[in-house]
């Protein structure tokens, strides 16, 4: 049980370290009306410039954000990515959330299942 709550805790950071790129990427889509091709098109750092203890990067590609984890983070989610999709609703950005089945249900907060 302890195991779940420290991997999900890893997870956590990620998504927390990806909130600027939402912000930004969802900034560049209302100005231009496309999606940024990568970080440095949503005025962001290099994707490996942006990591956490248990993140690798932050990596901005269209409308996705993909959040890979590495360094020190546990052996079930090393290596492997979340990822936002930013979707327009009529003028609103909206984020779905998905590990694509790399990271197990349990360690992915309720909003990423």
């Amino acid at each position: 049980m302890y195991q779940r709550y420290v991997i999900r805790a890893q997870v956590s950071e990620g998504l927390n370290l990806s909130s600027a790129a939402k912000s930004a990427v969802s900034e560049f889509y209302m100005g231009a009306g496309d999606w940024p091709s990568d970080n440095v098109e949503a005025g962001l750092s290099d994707a490996t410039d942006i990591f956490g203890s248990y993140t690798a990067q932050v990596e901005v590609i269209d409308n996705v954000i993909e959040i890979q984890y590495g360094y020190d983070a546990h052996s079930d989610i090393s290596g492997k990515i979340v990822t936002l999709t930013g979707v327009d609703n009529s003028g609103a950005i909206s984020w779905i959330c998905a590990s694509a089945g790399e990271i197990k249900n349990g360690y992915l907060p309720d909003v990423c299942r």
